[in-house]
């Protein structure tokens, strides 16, 4: 034996193994919060949400939000496949919303105003003091009114409502179910059609002076709620009149039960309406979630969806106690009578 062999040789640092540990523990803990938002963006691109997510792509603009939190995680661990994916996922997701909070140009038709007001009475439950004081305020000139119960009618009328909007259309039923058509202006050609999921929809033909007619229905598909009435969630979404951007006006004004993010209203858009909130920057504005005590985040499903030959002018959200919806006033300028 030499003296070299009683010297002890070089003991291997064991920092590496340790420093190993946590970056895979932060790899992981990148890709984690990257993957949901991929997946989610990709069933919104594709339009393939299905039982709960159909509830979920609901607050996609939250998700959205939400995306740029694992994109600067990944950017500051220096974690670049995992933040390209997350910057891939935030531009999706950013770009799919960003849009309704920005105007659109729009036509000049020339035409009379026409103010539309929506509201969901909430079984009835709804303050019909306070919604006939949107109407006085605001000189709605259409009024469209969903869950209208024989008792709302009878409280509306108490309030002055038929001063103001004497023509009507109306199918009071005790409950969720009925709807309602109010009028400044003559109405024809009048009707109530019942959905498959039981809920119905008062429709008229609307005569503004000084333009065309208008056919105007006051929508209520029902909520996908549950697992079970998704199939007739999507077939009243699927029945709701087309636009017709070479025939008559159309308006469709409601609480839809869907948000921009579902597929089956993006369907009917693509028919030829027009969101009026998203055309002019308002499309963000929640309407339904907290506002009867609910510990939901707010989100846009009653609309007022328009013939792209209307133009509009203003949208705006409005509060109406006791119900959990705020009704959605959309001021427009219609052609010109030819």
């Amino acid at each position: 034996m030499t003296t070299a062999d009683l010297v002890p040789g070089p003991v291997a640092d064991p920092a590496p193994r340790t420093r190993r540990a946590p970056a895979r523990w932060l790899t992981g803990l990148c890709w984690l919060l990257v993957v949901p938002g991929l997946a989610w963006a990709a069933v919104r691109v594709a339009g393939l949400e299905r039982g709960p997510a159909v509830q979920l792509i609901a607050f996609t603009p939250y998700v959205a939000a939400w995306a740029l939190l694992p994109l600067g995680l990944a950017l500051a661990l220096r974690r670049w496949w995992a933040a390209g994916v997350a910057a891939l996922t935030a531009v999706t997701l950013v770009g799919l919303v960003a849009p309704r909070a920005l105007p659109d140009p729009q036509p000049a038709p020339g035409g009379p105003p026409l103010r539309v007001l929506t509201a969901n009475l909430l079984a009835g439950a709804a303050d019909p003091g306070a919604l006939v004081a949107l109407v006085r305020s605001h000189r709605v000139d259409v009024l469209a009114v969903q869950e209208f119960t024989p008792n709302a009618e009878a409280a509306l009328d108490r309030m002055g409502l038929a001063a103001l909007l004497p023509y009507r259309q109306l199918n009071p039923e005790p409950g969720t179910t009925g709807s309602a058509l109010y009028s400044r202006f003559p109405l024809s050609d009048g009707g109530v059609r019942r959905n498959g999921g039981g809920f119905t929809q008062a429709y008229a033909t609307v005569w503004p002076e000084g333009a065309p007619p208008v056919l105007v229905e006051s929508v209520h598909p029902l909520a996908p709620s549950a697992l079970s009435t998704l199939p007739d969630w999507r077939a009243d979404l699927a029945a709701q009149p087309p636009a017709s951007p070479d025939g008559p006006l159309r308006i469709l004004a409601g609480d839809f039960n869907a948000t921009l993010d579902h597929a089956p209203l993006r369907d009917l858009l693509d028919t030829g309406y027009v969101d009026a909130a998203a055309a002019v920057g308002a499309g963000l504005t929640g309407t339904w979630g907290p506002y009867d005590g609910d510990l939901i985040p707010p989100v846009t499903i009653d609309h007022v969806l328009v013939d792209p030959r209307i133009a509009v002018t203003r949208v705006a959200v409005r509060p109406l106690p006791g119900s959990d919806h705020r009704p959605v006033l959309a001021e427009l300028t219609l052609p010109r009578k030819g």
